[in-house]
């Protein structure tokens, strides 16, 4: 648990302004959490800019590197550049309390701020979804394939009325 204070940013002796803070990130980050992640071999720089304030804190973190994964169609290990931006408002409180996505309240006596947690969601959240090997992107034969069994846009018809109501409100319309 201690590697994990790695990630702590001590505000406490900062003046106001802005300070610039680097981490590196890499396989031994994401093992601090025993999830199970999606990609492997993560070579990754979080660039943290802490604007500090006399009542708040705001971090703007910006994660960027290379990460590898396996293609779901090919089953190919490729090499994936990611990259996220984050901003978080840290304001001063009682308790801690992250109920909000962008406002964490931290108690007014702690000194110092983790931004594990906030480094590995924003690194998770850049993963893409559906994982293609550049040569499964580029291929135009499986880019037919995934054509053929996708689903369609299927364009709704007006619906045609049946000629007979047709003459009928014709009628209505002449009385």
């Amino acid at each position: 648990m201690d590697r994990i204070r790695n990630y702590d940013v001590a505000f406490l002796g900062l003046k106001p302004g802005k300070h610039d803070f680097i981490f590196e990130i890499d396989q031994e980050f994401f093992d601090l959490f025993e999830t199970e992640q999606e990609f492997f071999n993560p070579k990754i720089n979080a660039n943290v800019l802490l604007d500090k304030h006399t009542t708040f804190l705001e971090f703007f973190i910006n994660v960027s590197g290379t990460v590898q994964l396996i293609c779901d169609i090919s089953n190919d290990e490729f090499s994936e550049n990611i990259e996220n931006d984050l901003k978080i408002l840290v304001k001063f409180g009682e308790e801690y309390d992250d109920s909000d996505e962008d406002v964490i309240t931290i108690n007014k006596k702690d000194g110092e701020f983790n931004l594990a947690n906030l480094i590995y969601e924003a690194v998770v959240l850049s993963i893409p979804m559906k994982k293609l090997a550049p040569s499964v992107r580029d291929n135009d034969e499986y880019q037919k394939i995934l054509d053929q069994y996708s689903p369609k846009i299927v364009e709704e018809e007006k619906e045609s009325t049946d000629p007979r109501w047709e003459a009928l409100k014709k009628l209505k319309d002449n009385n």
